[in-house]
């Protein structure tokens, strides 16, 4: 089974802004279309990436960034009860955005490294692992 990656909406937005670390998320992208990795997108952070493409761009932004991602080497992961669960109680432990603590429990539940630059899980780094991209 291949080493997976958790990408929560800073990686995907930095991708999409071909902003510092974009070259690793290429990367990533490369050698899961390779079989090398399995790349994650949990369904919660798919939506906080289409709202914010919608705040800078509109409805237009949105339909491109889900055509661009659901052409990409990334499987979507619905949310069931229990991610939402460990979602929760990730949440109510430790200081993150609710959407984190679902990438985070992804990240938990799969064995997988959350790639983002967001500091807020900083907190986390003890119970998963956690790949920095540039901020």
């Amino acid at each position: 089974m291949p080493e997976a990656f958790v990408l929560d909406s800073f990686a995907l937005l930095v991708y999409f802004h071909d902003e510092p670390g974009s070259q690793r998320i290429e990367d990533l992208l490369r050698r899961a279309l390779n079989g090398e990795v399995a790349l994650l997108l949990n369904v919660v952070n798919y939506g906080e990436i289409l709202y914010q493409r919608e705040r800078r761009g509109g409805l237009p932004a949105v339909q491109r960034a889900t055509a661009i991602i659901d052409n990409l080497p990334i499987e979507v992961v619905e949310v069931g009860r229990d991610l939402t669960f460990a979602a929760a109680h990730l949440k109510a432990r430790h200081p993150i955005a609710y959407a984190d603590a679902f990438a985070a429990a992804l990240a938990a539940r799969e064995s997988a490294a959350v790639v983002t630059g967001d500091p807020e899980f900083a907190t986390l780094e003890g119970e998963i692992r956690v790949e920095w991209l540039p901020r």
